[in-house]
């Protein structure tokens, strides 16, 4: 009897030790570990004259200590209502200055001790920098003299930052509008503490909405106490000498921006009701203009509760949207409003009109241009050029409109008409530069303006920079790289006089740099020197390799191979493939090259390059197209053809001679943990899978998901079909599950891990599950990450190893 007893004590222990596994934080193997373990190189940000670069330093990761703080989650907002800022910021703790054309780093003297930086911004002139510091007990705002490499501190934790930045430089770059606390706000009521007056009722007037997934909306009357609590402020003004005044009393202010020539200020107000379905990003609205004594000018806009939207990615609500100060005028307003209202499915000659309104607008707005597409953006030039953008989703269509805001009845002309996923066509991007207001518009010479484009082709990638006639209309080529050993950045054309360009300059093995180039004579000065931290996989084989699908659609991955590996005798080694689904309208664009293999090999959390040091092949970003031509849609054969996808991926390596066809393991985060799932269940093709804040139900996103736009009720089998977890019987290969315990990304609940791992446990498949505590859709703490990486290397190990 005592034997028995001590075997089913045995046999209890067992079930428990494979059900549940409580075990402390890990560390990943030396060759993972060395590689994980670096110092994050500074980031850079220089003057639009380019005299001084700042240099911002900050820790590799957060600890777990830095995610355990208090935290509110409202209205589709994550604030730590203590300090009265996002608690999910990746705080700066140094800041250096440097001359461009000097070399030595002179340290910001003054700053905060233990400071946490961040809402880093220049003067109008360049001359400042400001920034936030956030203490135990709130937010500060801090200034630096640029040239003297000297910080001083403006005003005491009294911001509000809920809402993002809470200051804004003034045009004469003396004094800043900041958000501020009131005095007399009350405390937070604790919802465990406070019994509710009532149940919480919600209804429906019959309107048809489609609305997305949201996590942290608010639930409660409690919640809107709260949130309306969080997000008072009073606007105040205050100078460089800390001096501070009023401005406007307490409100809900949303945003705040000033005029080119700073006599007006723009304001934006939160109104009520507020919402339980979608964010504070649709809530009711009313935006002013104001002069600088704080006399309302104008109201200029108002926006109600906008709960109910029309189906598709391309519907907008109604009204005046996108509302902004242009940049190429003192004080004038721009606006669009759909001519459709806001429906796809209305059938128009146009879309969208813009508008344009000058202070202190006691005349009609003029209409500028009307769009046959969803607008997509503007580009001020001067009295006689701008130019608009518009574009489809449904067609995935792009064009671009070049017309005179001084006469807007001269007929716009079409100077781009493309397929926005056609990089191939891509011609770039107009080059900006700041005007006498310190706003940004159409950096020109004469009619010429300037084009920075990324220069992907079947041959490779070969950045470029044209100059384009507004008047005749044609292109001149000035520049383009021909490196086929390293990878060229054009990040802006500094001086087109001179001919100055500021590029990076990176290799597989070399750490991106700032340049400077010269058009003229193709010489580069070096403006930066960082090392590479990643030495340890300096030389692994990295190459770019190209296949097809069965269907004859061209696809690319990275492959990587170990340092030392012989390719003449090739050993077939276990093989690693990291991707990510992307959808398609066409074929074409589908296969076309967006890669370059000459990039910078940077390992992170967030691929499977680490693995290449512990004897893996890995085949990085493999091109997963999910492609839906005409009418089709690409989620109709989503299954289908993401097992081709993989199928080819697999048989290209294993054609090469590197890789055995019974050793190959799958990852992917987010929409690629979607893919994991998908694969390991409707094919034989792997030994095991990785799948990182996923979500597997579909029924649970049920108005959407990813680029899908049709609702559950729309088509239930594409939904059902889709979803690993109504397939979860299936399922029969073994699948790492990972998971935030926190997930704030629509969609990605933490609940559709757990479900699907319970649901795979109980049908009897082999599945682990790990949540990492306190973190969000991407991860953060050391302690997290570090043990993540040991968790995947257990479980290669284990499954395709051995």
């Amino acid at each position: 009897m005592q034997r028995l007893l001590l075997i089913l004590g045995i046999c209890l222990c067992a079930l428990q030790l494979c059900s549940q596994e409580n075990i402390g934080f890990q560390k990943p193997p030396k060759e993972i570990l060395d590689l994980a373990d670096y110092q994050r190189t500074p980031g850079v940000m220089m003057d639009t004259r380019k005299e001084y670069m700042l240099l911002s330093y900050r820790p590799t990761y957060k600890s777990l200590n830095d995610l355990n703080q208090e935290e509110m989650r409202l209205g589709g907002l994550r604030v730590n209502p203590v300090t009265n800022i996002s608690s999910t910021l990746n705080y700066i703790n140094n800041l250096k200055i440097r001359k461009i054309n000097g070399q030595e780093e002179m340290q910001v003297k003054d700053l905060p001790d233990n400071p946490q930086i961040a809402n880093i911004s220049w003067s109008v002139d360049e001359k400042w920098v400001a920034f936030t510091n956030t203490t135990e007990s709130g937010v500060e705002l801090w200034v630096i003299q640029v040239s003297e490499a000297r910080a001083k501190k403006l005003c005491d934790a009294v911001l509000n930052a809920n809402l993002g930045s809470p200051y804004s430089w003034h045009a004469d770059n003396q004094r800043l509008l900041v958000k501020r606390i009131p005095n007399n706000r009350p405390a937070l009521k604790d919802p465990k503490k406070i019994l509710p007056n009532g149940p919480t009722v919600s209804q429906s007037d019959g309107s048809k909405s489609q609305n997305r997934t949201y996590q942290d909306l608010l639930k409660t009357p409690l919640d809107e106490f709260n949130f309306e609590t969080l997000l008072q402020s009073e606007l105040h003004f205050i100078n460089l000498s800390g001096q501070q005044t009023l401005f406007k009393p307490k409100d809900l202010y949303l945003g705040e921006s000033f005029s080119p020539n700073g006599q007006y200020v723009m304001i934006t107000t939160l109104e009520k009701p507020f919402s339980y379905i979608v964010p504070l990003s649709r809530f009711p609205q009313k935006t002013m203009v104001y002069d600088l004594n704080g006399q309302m000018v104008k109201m200029v806009n108002e926006v109600p509760l906008t709960e109910v939207m029309p189906k598709g990615f391309s519907a907008v609500r109604k009204g005046k949207r996108n509302m902004a100060w242009r940049s190429d005028k003192p004080a004038s307003l721009y606006y669009v409003e759909a001519l459709d209202g806001g429906d796809p499915a209305v059938k128009v000659e146009y879309r969208d009109q813009l508008s344009s309104w000058d202070a202190p607008f006691t005349e009609r707005p003029t209409q500028l241009i009307q769009l046959p597409q969803r607008f997509g953006g503007i580009v001020w030039g001067n009295e006689q050029y701008a130019i608009a953008e518009d574009s489809w989703y449904d067609t995935r269509n792009m064009r671009k409109y070049l017309f005179n805001p001084s006469n807007p009845a001269q007929a716009p002309v079409v100077i781009e008409d493309r397929n926005s996923q056609d990089v191939y066509s891509d011609p770039g991007e107009f080059e900006m530069k700041k005007n006498l207001w310190g706003r940004y518009t159409l950096a020109m010479e004469g009619t010429r303006v300037f084009r920075i484009g990324e220069g992907f082709s079947e041959k490779g990638q070969f950045p470029f920079i044209d100059a384009y006639d507004l008047k005749t209309r044609k292109s001149k080529r000035l520049y383009q790289s021909t490196y086929t050993d390293k990878k060229e950045n054009l990040i802006s054309l500094e001086d087109i006089e001179k001919g100055l360009v500021l590029i990076t300059l990176e290799s597989k093995n070399e750490f991106p740099n700032y340049y400077f180039r010269s058009l003229k004579n193709q010489s580069i000065r070096p403006l930066t020197q960082f090392p590479n931290p990643f030495a340890g996989i300096e030389n692994v084989y990295k190459e770019l390799i190209k296949y097809k699908r069965n269907d004859g659609v061209e696809l690319n991955g990275t492959l990587y191979l170990p340092a030392g590996y012989d390719r003449n005798k090739k050993e077939a080694l276990p093989l690693l493939i990291w991707a990510y689904p992307e959808e398609y309208k066409d074929k074409s664009s589908a296969g076309q090259q967006k890669s370059n293999p000459n990039e910078f090999t940077f390992p992170y959390y967030g691929s499977f390059v680490y693995w290449v040091t512990r004897g893996y092949a890995v085949l990085d970003d493999a091109s997963f197209p999910i492609i839906g031509e005409g009418k089709t849609e690409p989620n109709d054969t989503f299954i289908p053809q993401l097992i081709a996808n993989a199928q080819a991926a697999i048989d290209a390596v294993v054609q090469l001679g590197y890789a055995d066809p019974k050793r190959v393991a799958v990852g992917g985060h987010s929409y690629g943990a979607f893919m994991t799932a998908n694969l390991l269940t409707h094919s034989n093709l792997f030994a095991c899978g990785i799948a990182r804040s996923g979500a597997y139900n579909r029924t649970l996103t049920p108005f959407g998901f990813q680029s899908e736009q049709r609702n559950y009720w729309d088509v239930p089998e594409v939904y059902n079909q889709m979803s690993p977890f109504m397939n979860a019987a299936k399922m029969k290969t073994p699948l790492l599950l990972v998971h935030g315990e926190a997930d704030n990304n629509p969609g990605t609940f933490t609940l559709q891990t757990e479900r699907y791992f319970q649901a795979l446990k109980g049908l009897g498949a082999p599945v682990k599950m790990v949540l990492l505590p306190k973190e969000s859709h991407g991860y953060a703490a050391r302690e997290n990450i570090f043990h993540l990486l040991w968790e995947q290397d257990q479980f290669l190990e284990k499954h395709l190893k051995k």
